[in-house]
């Protein structure tokens, strides 16, 4: 099937220039103003729209507001263009729902590359989303019907989650073997914790969903710049202030899926770590300056998780650290950056640690996910 790309714009150029470049692929509708967008929505059901933020009447924030307010539009990408390039257009778009912002003039072939990212994502939350629906339906039916098709539902269902959250691999090379390390080493957390007899609250159902979560932590940086996402010095005050925002976006995106299904703790838990990963236990974290326990322990334990495999894999900004020289990095923020009884964790799980990590210097991960 071929996807629906609505464009909005006032400037007959504009128009010209997006349908020579998407018109091969795409099926197109264009329009020249907010309101005939909103006229055209329902009919034309565009799998994104390319929306102009500066015209007349209605302006591209408005409309972008009013898209993604709509519940039957809550998988359609939003991408808004305009001149503007300021830090204040582009937070401005994050917060009334966009998925991406571009700033003209715009490289070509980056901005067909930002399509096809936003397209796949839209595709794979839809999938996620019949799945989480499909499961509801399954859960109508007689206990031995449901028993039957529930295993094979959720290994397909934990390949698109894992498909979905690879999206980012696309727009950052590094970002695959991460998401793998991820989850090791939050499940290695999970069950040292609970073996610690801290709290009830980590079962085997809440490591499970850790496990299958964890890799969409950072699922909200497809709507982040890629000259700011793959920076190789040092971000700007304002840069900062931007890629903050992929803990929104991703938190948005998979709380849009959660209200069409009834997906239990698996994605709740999967939202709840996309926009708390980045709280630190003392409350200077982002996006919403929660502190101690306020944080919902998931992501106190993806917390961990992700700072030490930063610390020890190569970045475009910087070298590995040794595994050793890391461990003494965590330890030295308990009660700071982290749950202290996170750090007690990870001082119990020191040697699991040190295989994965040599398992994935060695360039086998699949066999220390085995042994896990």
């Amino acid at each position: 099937m071929i996807e629906k790309i609505l464009i909005v714009d006032d400037q007959p150029l504009n128009i010209e220039i997006f349908e020579e470049l998407l018109g091969n692929k795409y099926e197109l509708l264009a329009v020249n103003s907010g309101e005939q967008c909103l006229e055209c929505m329902k009919q034309f059901a565009p799998d994104m729209v390319i929306l102009d933020i500066m015209m007349p009447g209605i302006d591209g924030y408005q409309i972008c507001q009013r898209i993604k307010s709509d519940p039957q539009y809550e998988q359609t990408q939003v991408m808004l263009v305009s001149a503007k390039a300021s830090t204040e257009s582009r937070l401005k778009g994050y917060e009334v729902g966009a998925d991406d912002y571009l700033s003209r003039p715009f490289n070509h072939e980056e901005f067909l590359a930002k399509v096809e990212v936003q397209i796949r994502l839209r595709d794979a939350l839809t999938k996620l989303e019949k799945m989480q629906l499909q499961l509801s339906e399954y859960n109508k039916h007689l206990e031995n019907i449901v028993l039957q098709r529930t295993e094979e539902i959720i290994e397909t269902r934990d390949l698109v989650v894992f498909s979905l959250a690879k999206l980012a691999e696309s727009r950052d090379p590094e970002i695959g073997p991460h998401l793998d390390n991820i989850r090791q080493y939050a499940q290695i957390l999970a069950e040292h914790y609970f073996r610690g007899g801290i709290s009830d609250e980590v079962d085997k159902v809440f490591v499970r969903n850790l496990y299958r979560s964890s890799p969409l932590h950072d699922i909200g940086k497809v709507g982040i710049p890629d000259a700011i996402l793959l920076k190789p010095g040092k971000l700007s005050t304002s840069e900062f202030e931007i890629i903050k925002q992929h803990t929104i976006i991703g938190y948005e995106a998979l709380s849009s899926v959660i209200k069409h299904g009834n997906s239990g703790g698996f994605l709740e838990m999967g939202a709840e770590i996309a926009r708390s990963h980045h709280e630190r236990f003392d409350g200077s974290g982002y996006p919403d300056g929660l502190a101690e326990y306020e944080i919902p322990l998931s992501a106190r334990i993806i917390a961990l998780a992700d700072v030490f495999d930063a610390l020890t894999s190569v970045r475009v900004y910087k070298t590995a650290i040794e595994a050793e020289v890391a461990k003494t990095m965590i330890e030295s923020e308990r009660s700071r950056h982290f749950d202290p009884d996170i750090v007690d964790a990870f001082r119990s799980g020191w040697q699991e640690f040190l295989y994965v990590r040599s398992m994935v210097d060695s360039g086998k991960p699949e066999l220390a996910e085995t042994a896990l």
